[in-house]
């Protein structure tokens, strides 16, 4: 029991939980707070960039707005992101803006172990930095982990091309409603990027939670590409307009055209338009959020299933 009660205070919780979901996640809203003014972005904002952290959306919300994140059914806030605004993208009669991130923080821990926590895992993550590899600061961390109160769907992005195949997993995604939009914001160092920027053209496989290990070993494949698509552990299916091999077994397989492509910081934010959408089955999708607000549902008697 003592070992239970004093865990949160020697050893910080982890920095994301992997949860099961049924999309779309409507348990968590995000709401844009400028001049007076106010927005639902919930499903109108993303991740564009890690280094440094960018959101984009579909609003021009001014040069310094608020981001806010409450709990759905209780209306408690969350968290919170100051943002900056720093660039837009004009692109088919649309446009994007995006804003830096310039300071968080969240309630869904109490005082002090809200601080206490992050201290612990900041000094975790200095810990195990190697410094050959790329990674953000500390604190860019603790603010994408509020980005990420809105628990964010993984999915399989497939590429196909004569000279070029791959699969990999991804969460920074998202539909950009306002403008018709849809995002995928790809470490500039994939190995298909260039592929995604020369022929336009994507499949998204919305992955059942129960895929999450054969999900996370194709991670390999930002790296390096897929060698035949028989070498897969599952089946895959042609999409509808395409004919991209996707997941026989996924809940949703969305094909994407790319319209446009740009590089924000540390990755490349890729912006199409949804050419065929098939919802294939009902149940529960691979999902990640920020490990204190695992915490905070806990304590509320409401814990996500976490896989």
């Amino acid at each position: 029991m003592w070992k239970n009660l004093m865990r949160p205070y020697v050893r910080p919780l982890p920095q994301w939980s992997t949860v099961a979901v049924a999309p779309p996640q409507q348990v968590v809203t995000a709401t844009l707070h400028w001049d007076g003014k106010s927005e639902d972005v919930t499903e109108d904002h993303t991740v564009a960039s890690l280094v440094p952290l960018v959101i984009a959306t579909s609003l021009d919300a001014g040069q310094h707005p608020v981001l806010e994140y409450r709990d759905s059914a209780t209306g408690r806030l969350l968290g919170v992101l100051r943002l900056v605004k720093t660039a837009s993208i004009a692109t088919e009669k649309t446009s994007l803006t995006l804003y830096h991130v310039a300071a968080g923080e969240h309630r869904c821990l109490g005082w002090p172990l809200r601080p206490w926590n992050a201290w612990l895992q900041n000094r975790l993550m200095l810990k195990n930095r190697s410094p050959h590899h790329f990674a953000p600061e500390p604190g860019a961390v603790q603010q994408l982990m509020i980005a990420y109160l809105c628990p964010r769907p993984v999915v399989l992005v497939c590429v196909d091309t004569p000279g070029h195949r791959n699969i990999f997993p991804m969460d920074l995604i998202g539909p950009l409603e306002r403008s018709g939009l849809f995002s995928l914001a790809l470490r500039n160092t994939n190995v298909s990027v260039p592929v995604m920027r020369e022929v336009r053209r994507v499949a998204l496989s919305g992955i059942p939670a129960a895929m999450k290990a054969v999900v996370y070993k194709l991670a390999e494949h930002h790296k390096q590409p897929l060698p035949d698509w028989n070498v897969l552990p599952f089946s895959v299916r042609p999409s509808r307009e395409f004919g991209i091999p996707a997941v026989a077994a996924a809940l949703r397989i969305q094909e994407l055209a790319i319209v446009h492509s740009r590089e924000v910081g540390s990755h490349t934010l890729f912006l199409g338009r949804i050419v065929s959408d098939e919802n294939l089955a009902e149940g529960a999708q691979l999902h990640h959020t920020a490990g204190f607000h695992q915490a905070y549902r806990r304590r509320d008697g409401t814990p996500f299933a976490e896989i």
